[in-house]
């Protein structure tokens, strides 16, 4: 066996003997209660204490950590969408001077800085908005096609409605 073995064994040995020393109760001139890990000299009236076991708990389970994944994929990106619930498609606007409403529906709600873009046969009306709702008026008479885009903050498209045709009836000049 190796020198050290036997120097850590005998190390080992001898600080484990503390531990079993033996504690004992007296009583001084004073009525005073001293304990000692030895009895007084002379003194018969030492009584030795029994003490109880150490308590002792044993360690918790060991529990295997919950693997995390980073926060840019623990959660899937909500989907965006945008229609337009009116006018519905294939839609006539009777005669009145080309004048009616558009009206968006957004899932979910629109995000600080994301707007609203109404095309009619591919041209803006207006600039982006945050509200769902267009007034157009002095709409020519004949087929017009409405989509209504999801801008980011950036202003690239984040979503389109699909096409939505209204037919516009004027009278002729």
């Amino acid at each position: 066996m190796p020198k050290h073995f036997l120097s850590v064994l005998f190390l080992g040995a001898l600080f484990a003997v503390p531990a079993l020393a033996q504690i004992y109760k007296t009583t001084d001139a004073d009525g005073n209660v001293v304990f000692s890990d030895k009895p007084p000299i002379g003194s018969s009236s030492a009584e030795a204490v029994e003490l109880s076991p150490t308590n002792t708990a044993p360690p918790p389970p060991v529990i295997a950590p919950v693997e995390r994944k980073p926060a840019a994929q623990q959660e899937e990106p909500v989907p965006v969408a945008v229609s337009i619930s009116s006018p519905t498609d294939e839609t006539t606007i009777p005669k009145g001077g080309g004048i009616f409403d558009v009206v968006a529906a957004t899932s979910p709600e629109l995000a600080p800085g994301q707007t609203l873009q109404l095309l009619m046969d591919g041209q803006p009306q207006g600039p982006p908005q945050t509200g769902n709702r267009w007034k157009l008026e002095n709409v020519f008479r004949g087929p017009h096609d409405l989509v209504v885009q999801r801008l980011g903050g950036d202003g690239d498209v984040l979503a389109s409605s699909e096409p939505v045709r209204v037919y516009v009836l004027r009278p002729g000049i």
